[in-house]
This record gives C-alpha cells, sequence and structure tokens, in this order.
C-alpha cells in the first residue's frame, strides 16, 4: 500500500466540481466525485475526518447511503474500526431494523442489520454533504433506538443555508464538516 503524505494546506474545495441547476433549475450542485477522483485529495478528506472522528472515541463508524459508505469504509480502515451501512429499505439481507422519516415530498426508511451495534456502543455518523440533517436526524433516531451513543456526525460538505447544523445541535448531535459552502 502507498500511503500519501498529509496535505495539510491543501484547499479541498477547490477539488469539489460544483454543476449549476442540477438537478433542477436554481440548484448548484456540489459533486463530489472530482474530490475522490484526485488520490491526493481524497486521502487527505479521510485523514482530516478520521483525525476529527477519533476525538469522539468511537467503536463504530456508521456510513449512511450511499456516499456515506466511500469516506465512512475508508476512514474505518485508517482508524482500525469496523463500519456499520445504514441503507435505504429493503438493500440489506437478513434481518433489519429501521426508522421511517419525512422527505420533502413524501417518507422514506433507513435500516440496519440487527445486531449490527449494540448498546452502550460509541459511533460517529458519516455522510458525504450535510444540506437539512434529515437523513442524519433519522440515523440518530436509528441508533438511538438500539441504545447506541452518537457521538457526533462528520461529513465532508456543509450548506449551511439549508440549516443542518443547526438541527442536529438542537437535537444534541455534534457536527463537523471539512468544506462549507454558501447558498444551496
Amino acid at each position: 500500500m502507498i500511503a500519501l503524505p498529509p496535505q495539510p494546506d491543501l484547499d479541498l474545495a477547490s477539488l469539489v466540481r460544483t454543476i449549476p441547476d442540477f438537478p433542477k433549475p436554481g440548484v448548484q450542485f456540489r459533486d463530489i466525485t472530482t474530490l475522490i477522483g484526485d488520490a491526493v485529495g481524497f486521502a487527505e478528506s479521510v485523514r482530516r475526518l478520521s483525525a476529527r472522528a477519533a476525538a469522539h472515541r468511537p467503536d463504530y463508524i456508521v456510513a449512511v447511503e450511499a456516499r456515506g459508505f466511500l469516506f465512512g469504509a475508508a476512514m474505518a480502515t485508517a482508524m482500525g474500526l469496523g463500519v456499520v451501512p445504514v441503507r435505504k429499505a429493503g438493500k440489506l439481507p437478513g434481518v433489519t431494523i429501521g426508522v421511517d422519516y419525512e422527505l420533502e415530498y413524501g417518507v422514506d426508511r433507513l435500516e440496519l442489520h440487527e445486531g449490527a451495534v449494540l448498546p452502550g456502543h460509541r459511533v460517529v455518523l458519516v455522510d458525504d454533504l450535510l444540506a437539512t440533517g434529515g437523513t442524519i436526524l433519522a440515523t440518530a433516531a436509528l441508533m438511538r433506538s438500539v441504545g447506541v451513543e452518537v457521538a457526533a456526525a462528520m461529513f465532508v460538505i456543509d450548506l449551511p443555508d439549508l440549516g443542518g447544523a443547526q438541527r442536529l445541535g438542537a437535537s444534541g448531535i455534534a457536527c463537523e464538516t471539512l468544506i462549507a459552502f454558501d447558498g444551496d
């Protein structure tokens, strides 16, 4: 394995592509595929997230579908921890537990394997982007429903104008991000 040296001065935001008017007019889509496609940028993102997560002393990294899997799995590997995937309904084989949550235009469901985490475990939740916070709040509710302590939530990108960090804070979830972009 080739270990890339730390790049503390690397501007990660410069590696995120903005696609205007996607998926609808007026939206500035923040595309992480350019960041993860850059070996140094991806490694530095994982390094920074892992360092922040380590301060919370988690037992597991909980990665949220789908882009959270990319960062969560890499972080877990770097930290010597297991990764627990949280998926949309019907994607996991075996017995699952889940939580329904409201979307802007409907309801969705998140699930994890029964027994993947146990009462008393500490976890850090990971996703690529924080917008309104709804998915992470649902993931936290799922964790708490089985007695798991949510130590923090980590994101590569925050869209602060959408209020997700405030919603997480109001729910007692420490929130850390690497990059913030104004606007939605």
